[in-house]
């Protein structure tokens, strides 16, 4: 919120937020929280997945059973 915004803008957000039914500041503190989450989520989104677990001791039984002998 400490981005400053021209008078334009700010009218253009009011009437956004009475849409909403909610006050001016709230909107661009809820506008705010939303682009957090937004970029919290696309630098998720990059991250490789975590790596297989061995498998467990009676998944690998069973896949030795399954073996034929």
């Amino acid at each position: 919120m400490t981005r400053q915004m021209s008078e334009g803008q700010r009218a253009y957000e009011a009437k956004r937020a009475a849409k909403a039914g909610v006050s001016l500041e709230k909107w661009l503190v809820q506008k705010e929280r939303e682009r957090a989450e937004e970029a919290r989520a696309q630098a998720e989104a990059g991250k490789p997945p975590p790596p297989k677990k061995k498998p467990g001791f009676f998944s690998r039984l069973l896949d030795k059973a399954h073996k034929p002998l």
